[in-house]
Formats: structure tokens, sequence, C-alpha cells
């Protein structure tokens, strides 16, 4: 058995030599409690409007951070960067996505170790009937060499996909993000259209009763009185689909913030933001984008790694299995001696141990699998992940152009609405009020101008929501995240049409 440990140390110290070094630091990067969280959180923060996010692994975590969601939200009107701050603290599938690079981690962390040699002992000849006991022992240790020899550039690969994972986290942070945002965005704006659909409604509510009370008089026709009557339960069934609207777009971006119980007890604003002076320039937003992007630093790690396992394909490419198999082999033998004694033969047997040294060495024979459709395969994914890294680019110089075009030209909308629309409206409503007092206009009239007052600020509201969407998504073609497609899709709320009822 002294030999069979000598050949263990042996092997050991084999298997140090063709694995090559893997440092103890890098080590210690993969087995540390929150492996690469640090990068994942200082990531984020540049991109993100100095944001933090945690890591949460244990109740004591989950409970300081809780407590200060509570803190942030409980019965408090909450602005966009709270929101944010708090979907990235208490947002559940941000902790799934940094489980999943813990994962990574612990396979870059296997990696690193030495595969376990197999130790194999056999007994033969059990109670053998001139022995007395067993006759052969064989024992052996096999390690596999190819593992041993290719350890340091399958480290490589795994750590490679340990730094792709760091990326991915960092993106599904800038996407909770962006997307919470756009959440607040649209939650605020649909309170705000509540709120002016109310206006409209007293407007309607008073041209009503008025259409009503003339047509008990006899002063206005009956189609007069329908048609006022209709616009006032059309713009009440506008005002009930507007508040629906608004109370899911609340349900949403509370599910992203991750808040539930007492903690949906928080409010938001009644009006979005005013608009800035003027957009901000960025001329080089292609090379801001190609730069920080960081699904195209992902697609850049995948590249790196499927290259690296296309060259550990090729160093493998015919030998696929190589063994080196050590050991001894303890065999008893009996010995039949004859001696005279007192004139008589007699039979005196002895046992001796023979110890045999053995080694071995097996290898797979590339006779029928040549390693040639596997090398084709690698060459393929190589290949498939250097166009799709190629059109990555293409597209996002596209995508940063067309957030950057968006940007300025929904500032633009929203500040033609502030600043020339709505003053005209405002104006036709106060000379209205002023030949209504000269009795020159009637009350119909002045209603009417009213509601187109009110039906402009709806469409104000809606490009000044549409602006700050378009914010949202220039940092998202910037910095990665995911984009929310702008204004497309966005249609104003409109008050519905009537004409006046006259006399």
């Amino acid at each position: 058995m002294r030999t069979l440990a000598a050949k263990a140390v042996l092997f050991a110290l084999t298997a140090s030599v063709l694995a090559g070094c893997v440092s103890p630091e890098q080590i210690a990067s993969y087995s540390e409690q929150q492996p690469g969280f640090q990068q994942v959180s200082s990531g984020t923060s540049l991109r993100s409007r100095n944001k933090e996010t945690v890591w949460i692994q244990n109740a004591d975590q989950a409970k300081a951070v809780s407590d200060r969601v509570r803190t942030l939200v409980h019965k408090k009107t909450i602005s966009a960067d709270t929101a944010v701050q708090v979907a990235l603290l208490n947002n559940r599938g941000l902790q799934a996505s940094y489980a999943a690079l813990g994962m990574s981690a612990a396979e870059a962390w296997q990696e690193t170790m030495l595969e376990n040699p197999v130790v194999s002992v056999g007994f033969l000849g059990l109670a053998h009937p001139e022995i007395g006991g067993l006759r052969t022992i064989e024992s052996t240790i096999a390690a596999n060499l190819l593992s041993l020899a290719t350890q340091k550039q399958r480290v490589d690969i795994a750590d490679t996909r340990f730094r792709q994972a760091q990326a991915v986290a960092i993106g599904d942070t800038l996407s909770l993000a962006g997307e919470t945002r756009r959440a607040w965005i649209d939650a605020v704006a649909a309170f705000e259209t509540v709120a002016y659909l109310n206006q409209a409604q007293v407007a309607a509510d008073a041209a009503s009763q008025l259409a009503q009370k003339l047509g008990e008089t006899g002063a206005m026709p009956k189609a007069g009185q329908a048609r006022e009557h209709a616009f006032y339960s059309e713009l009440t069934g506008q005002k009930a689909e507007a508040r629906l609207a608004a109370t899911l777009a609340k349900e949403r971006l509370t599910r992203l913030m991750g808040l539930w119980g007492q903690d949906v007890q928080y409010f938001v604003p009644d009006s979005l933001p005013g608009l800035p002076k003027a957009p901000r320039g960025n001329p080089s937003i292609e090379a801001d984008a190609l730069r920080n992007r960081i699904d195209l630093q992902v697609a850049k790690l995948e590249l790196e790694a499927v290259a690296k396992s296309y060259r550990l394909t090729e160093a493998t490419r015919y030998v696929t299995d190589l063994e080196l198999i050590a050991g001894v082999e303890a065999e008893r033998e009996v010995e039949t001696e004859y001696e005279l004694e007192g004139g008589e033969l007699e039979e005196k047997s002895k046992s001796k141990t023979i110890v045999t040294p053995q080694i071995e060495l097996e290898f797979a024979i590339p006779i029928f699998d040549s390693g040639k459709a596997r090398q084709r395969k690698a060459e393929y994914a190589y290949m498939q992940a250097a166009n799709k890294l190629a059109e990555k680019a293409v597209n996002i110089r596209s995508e940063a152009r067309s957030a950057y075009t968006a940007f300025k030209s929904s500032h633009e909308i929203a500040r033609h609405y502030r600043d020339a629309v709505l003053p005209l409206r405002k104006a036709v409503e106060e000379e209205g009020l002023l030949t209504y007092n000269g009795m020159i206009t009637n009350t119909f009239d002045l209603l009417a101008d009213t509601r187109a007052r009110v039906d402009t600020q709806l469409l104000a509201v809606n490009a000044r929501k549409n602006f700050w969407l378009a914010d949202a998504d220039l940092a998202a073609a910037t910095f990665g995240g995911g984009m929310g497609g702008g204004t497309e899709g966005s249609e104003p709320m409109r008050t519905a049409s009537a004409e006046g009822g006259g006399h």
C-alpha cells in the first residue's frame, strides 16, 4: 500500500504540472459570497444615474431592504428616480438574474479544480483453500490526462462566460430601470389625463343641464338636446376608461417595484415634469452607444468564448480521451517443499507475496470519428457569433440615431403645444368669455371653447409624455437595457366631439 500512496503523490504532482497555473486570486473571485457583483454594481451605477442595487442572500438583508423600501414609498408621492431605486432594490426577478451570475461563477470555480482520480481495488481468491485468505489484491489509480492538459483553456472559457454573465446582469438591471421609468411616466400621464377629462366633464355637464332647461322652455330642439346629452355620456365613458388605464398603469409600476401589502399605499404626482429649456445635444451619439452599450459587450464576450472553444476543439480534434492508469498487484503464492525427517518425506507449504507495479495508457483511436464534424461545428459557431456581433453593431448605430431623432423631435412637438397651441386656445376661451359677458357669444359657444381647450391640453400631455419616454429610450439606446419603442403606438386621449346646441 506504500507503493500505492507513492503513485497517488506522483499523480498529484503530474496533474499540477499538466494543468498549468490558476492564480489564487482568480479562484477567490469565483468562490466569494457575491462573486462578480462589485463590477455589476459599479457598472450599473455609471449607467443608471447613480442608482444602487443589492444582492439579497439572507433574511437579514431581505429585512433591511424591506424596511428601506417602506421608508421610500409608504404613503409618499414618489418621483421617477425613487421608483427606479425601489425597483433595483426590491424586484425579485432581478435577484434571480443575480443568482444566474452566481451559478456562472460556480461553474468557473468548478473548472479550476483538478479532476478527481478514480481509485479501483479488486480482491481475488476470497477464502482460498490453500492460502486461507485473499490470493490477489489489485489497486489502480486512473487520471484523465487530456482533462488535466486542457484545464487552463477550459478555465479561460469559463472565465469569459463569467464576465459575460456579469454583463448580462448589468443589462438586466438597466432594463428594469428603464422599464420602471417608462411605467412611472405612463402612470403619471394617465392620472393627468383623468384630471383634464374631469374638467371637460364639468363643461359637458353644464351644457347638458342647460340644454335640458332650454328644451323644457322650447328654446332648443330635441336634436340639439340629444347632441349635448350624448356628448356628456360619451365623455363619462371616456373618463371611466381613463381611470381604468391610470389604475392599471400604476399597478404595472407596483409590480416592477416589487411592492405588496401595505407598501402599495404610495402616490404618483398629478402631472409630468415640465419640459427642459432645450434638449441636450450629442453629435457623437453613435460612438457613445458603441462604447457603452452593454448588449454589445455581451456579444463581444460571446465571440471571445466561442473563439476559445474553437481553439480547444481544434487542439483535441484527434484525441478525445486519454487516461493514465497506474497501480500495483499483490499476489500471494503457495510454495510446497519436501523435507526428510525420521526417514519420511514431509510436505511443508510456504506462502509469499509478489508485488507487481503496472502502468496503463488508454486512449481512443480516431478511426471512425476523426473530429472533422466537431471542428466544422465549432467553425460555424464562430461564424455565427461573429455575424451576430456585426449585426448588433449596425443595429446599435441605427437605434442610437433613431432614439436621438425621436428625443429632439418629441421635444419640439411638446414645446409647440406648450408655447403655441395652448396659449391660442386659452386666448380663444378668454375672448369667448368677454364676448359672452357682452351678450355677443351664447353659452354653448363658450362651453365649446372650453372643451376645445381641454382637448388641446390632452394633446399637450400626450406630447410631453412622448418626450419623457423618448428621453428614457435615449438612455437605453446609449447604455443598453432595452428600449420601449419611444412614441410609436402612443395615441392621445381626446374628448368626444360635439357640436354646440345653439338656439
